[in-house]
């Protein structure tokens, strides 16, 4: 059984159809759902979290039906909302073992997950620090703490790393890894970066206009191409234009070079060419797809197709208030 599955959901607020007619199913793993801002993302959390009724068509978490079974939805699902919700004044301790508490755990079991579940997400040593001394990076972790306190079997994350550097993006991401790999919790993550999806995701949902663009393994996304990355550590233009010099298809991009593949005979060019410039050569390998690039090539002959040119959605409603004390699920 599918961990989601929708039939037909649409979603129309006055001036803005959110979904339109959307059918997916996806398994259990981590499954990033991707759109532009404003492409229905996080209204389709809201109505798989029983929160907001569709306007038409039927969606199932965990087999679960959203009309008539949203609290046993909400009781096994985590929710990470993507806007700040966190109260100043408590610390996060606190506040975890509050949402444990509200999640049904009793005092003492609350307590225990609410400390193993920071040490998890690396707040551990701060944890008795009130929330509202905290950099950007450790309030999301806090929000995931929440999410995982109540030990789900799934739990959407709405754009989970809004907000961070790089190295709190690469941070947040190693967690999310470690969610579904280590814990064994299915997850479902929202992002307008397809990047950051590719690197931790198994399977990928694209959508459009509140529309399904694909809906595909990230393996069938990054498929090899018939291109060698090429990476030395100095003289990437010096060895290029070895390279078309003699006869090979070379373009640069970024630190590396892209070398089409002519046969055989293009791998040699690359091991000459360094070794007769005396360069030292860092990564040489047969370059795949990136997500992006399928992206914007389009949907596939016979997949579900995106609004038409000139019918671009406008902006997305504003966020509704979610029920529940500081942005929890119930």
């Amino acid at each position: 059984m599918p961990i989601i599955a929708t039939q037909g959901l649409t979603m129309r607020f006055p001036r803005v159809t959110a979904l339109d007619d959307l059918s997916v199913a996806v398994e259990s793993g981590v499954v990033g759902l991707v759109g532009a801002n404003g492409a229905g993302k996080s209204t389709l959390i809201k109505i798989l979290l029983g929160l907001l009724p569709p306007t038409a068509g039927t969606a199932t978490v965990l087999g679960l039906d959203i009309a008539r079974e949203g609290l046993r939805i909400r009781e096994s699902v985590g929710f990470m909302p993507e806007y700040e919700c966190l109260p100043p004044d408590v610390s996060a301790t606190e506040f975890v073992v509050h949402m444990a508490r509200m999640c049904g755990l009793p005092p003492t079991a609350a307590r225990e997950r609410a400390a193993d579940t920071l040490r998890h997400v690396g707040l551990y040593e701060e944890r008795y620090r009130p929330i509202g001394g905290y950099s950007t990076g450790m309030r999301q972790r806090v929000k995931l703490a929440q999410a995982l306190v109540h030990d789900p079997k799934l739990v959407f994350l709405d754009e989970p790393t809004n907000g961070l550097d790089p190295a709190g993006r690469d941070e947040m991401l190693d967690l999310i890894r470690r969610i579904g790999a280590e814990f064994g919790i299915s997850v479902l993550v929202t992002s307008h970066l397809l990047g950051e999806l590719e690197r931790v995701c198994d399977h990928v949902v694209i959508i459009d206009g509140g529309k399904l663009l694909r809906s595909q393994a990230v393996e069938a996304y990054t498929t090899a191409s018939g291109a060698l990355t090429v990476e030395v550590d100095e003289g990437r233009d010096l060895l290029g234009q070895r390279l078309h010099d003699q006869g090979a298809t070379v373009r640069p991009e970024g630190r590396f070079l892209v070398v089409d593949i002519a046969g055989e005979t293009t791998y040699d060019l690359v091991r000459d060419g360094v070794a007769d410039l005396g360069l030292r050569l860092i990564r040489m390998e047969q370059r795949r797809h990136h997500i992006e690039e399928v992206f914007q090539a389009g949907p596939p002959e016979g997949a579900a197709q995106a609004m038409p040119p000139g019918a671009a959605p406008p902006g997305a409603p504003p966020p509704e208030a979610v029920p529940g004390p500081q942005g929890a699920p119930r």
